[in-house]
């Protein structure tokens, strides 16, 4: 019964805010804080799925533009990493997305990029030109580096193009973790903590794209240390 009512709740939840989302990029089409609405939005979904986010940032937050690494483990990452997505911040999605129906064609219009990750040239233009709208429009890109789902495996290996567009704009990279996702099922009440974490920006000026593999596993080290304590804590504060 509990998980025929969420989904009605989501279903009905998320037609509301792609509807009225979608109308009013339409209105302000690819506008730089069009995503941050969406993710505000679908934040909210995280209580009505029994989801308590707890989010952290750095105390004193840059207003620069930066190149944001967050872990991809399953469909949750829309209601829980949603909640720290900030203004003047788009995301990199698969260019299949845009066959969705209605989702894809929003997806776009709401002024995300695209990557064909299949066709390894337009793959590193897109990524170059993702760089030219760091540099002149001040957006930051919200990147997924594993490039798909973990489903709780912990952080996959990450693909090079996100390193290769902070060192091209010379911005800062920030890793934004999420807590373990996969205990989560639509039909159990409480579904616990998932923390969400923005770590310190990791400075690229001056790198070489020489030097993107060393800052690449460099990344993903820190990552994977920080995103086991954070599992570890988020277990801790479910326990109790």
């Amino acid at each position: 019964m509990l998980l025929i009512l969420r989904s009605l709740i989501l279903a009905v939840m998320l037609l509301l805010s792609f509807v009225f989302g979608g109308l009013f990029c339409l209105l302000r089409p690819r506008h730089r804080d069009n995503v941050h609405m969406f993710a505000k939005i679908f934040s909210f979904a995280a209580p009505v799925l029994g989801i308590k986010v707890i989010v952290r940032k750095p105390e004193v937050e840059s207003a620069e533009p930066c190149v944001f690494l967050a872990n991809h483990q399953n469909n949750f990452d829309m209601f829980t990493h949603t909640a720290a997505v900030p203004k003047g911040t788009v995301s990199l999605g698969k260019k299949s997305l845009a066959w969705v129906p209605f989702f894809g064609q929003i997806y776009w219009l709401s002024g995300n990029i695209l990557i064909d990750r299949k066709n390894r040239s337009r793959a590193f233009e897109t990524m170059a030109q993702a760089a030219k709208k760091i540099k002149e429009k001040y957006l930051s890109i919200w990147i997924f580096p594993e490039g798909t789902r973990s489903r709780g495996k912990g952080l996959l290996p990450f693909k090079s193009g996100a390193f290769h567009t902070a060192i091209e704009a010379g911005v800062s990279m920030v890793p934004v973790l999420a807590s373990n996702q996969g205990h989560i099922k639509l039909n159990r009440w409480n579904n616990g903590v998932v923390i969400i974490e923005m770590m310190e920006p990791i400075e690229t000026k001056g790198l070489a794209k020489s030097q993107v593999k060393e800052l690449s596993t460099r990344i993903h080290s820190m990552m994977s240390t920080r995103l086991a304590q954070l599992n570890l804590e988020a277990s801790a504060l479910m326990a109790k």
